[in-house]
């Protein structure tokens, strides 16, 4: 079934610009272009995921946001916006969203958002172990281990294998990475990134196993491993 995506872009070129990128990544998009027809189209229910423009002539991204959630509708919201203020960001996810993208933007990248928020477990903080492949995480005792063999990692080692499993098989972005791991909101324009993906890819790697870590030029990184249900769970009581 396709993933139904809600456009809110009151510029023309960009509307135009991002509905062809998500519907070449197999999205289906359906487009508005008032703040105040976001909001009834969204609370019409039926859309996996929101994109919000937030500066709007009418109805202004943020208060979309959150009409749309006192409404009760609680699909994934990225916000988009020119404002990349720190205070700014802040709003936009005290109001309720689960992202924000600072324009300009790389078409590229507001898929792998669109993609690890489309992913992101629903009770993603009642996770104890990840697990992909034959590399598990247990995120209690803080511990990691490929097949029978133990991996010590160092606290920030192990902040970037969680966020790496959380979107296994997803390109992750310098950005998302900066974000997610080191809580950077900009590019200290340092190879930070670049050493602890080298240090972590040493640990994990034997010398008889295929690197899960992969390089994607030009986009990011990939964990090229398939995420699963931890032992012994399930949907029920």
């Amino acid at each position: 079934m396709p993933v139904r995506i809600l456009l809110l872009e009151d510029d023309r070129d960009m509307r135009a610009e991002v509905r062809r990128a998500l519907e070449a990544a197999g999205f289906t998009v359906e487009c508005v272009e008032s703040g105040r027809e976001a909001v009834a189209r969204a609370v019409a229910g039926g859309h996996d995921a929101l994109v919000l423009d937030r500066m709007l002539p009418d109805l202004d991204g943020l208060s979309v946001l959150k009409a749309v959630r006192a409404a009760g509708v609680d699909a994934p919201v990225l916000l988009l916006t020119a404002m990349g203020a720190v205070d700014d960001r802040v709003a936009g996810l005290r109001a309720g969203a689960d992202d924000y993208l600072t324009k300009p933007f790389a078409m590229m990248e507001l898929q792998a958002r669109l993609e690890a928020l489309l992913r992101r477990p629903a009770a993603q903080e009642a996770e104890t172990t990840l697990i992909c492949g034959d590399l598990t995480l247990d995120l209690m005792a803080r511990t990691a281990q490929r097949g029978p063999r133990r991996i010590e990692l160092q606290r920030m080692e192990f902040k970037l294998l969680e966020f790496l499993m959380r979107h296994a098989g997803q390109v992750v972005t310098r950005t998302m990475l900066l974000e997610g791991v080191w809580a950077l909101s900009f590019d200290p324009k340092t190879n930070v990134i670049d050493v602890h993906v080298s240090r972590l890819r040493k640990k994990i790697d034997g010398a008889d196993e295929p690197s899960l870590i992969q390089t994607v030029r030009g986009a990011g990184y990939r964990l090229a491993a398939t995420r699963s249900a931890a032992p012994g769970a399930s949907g029920g009581a």
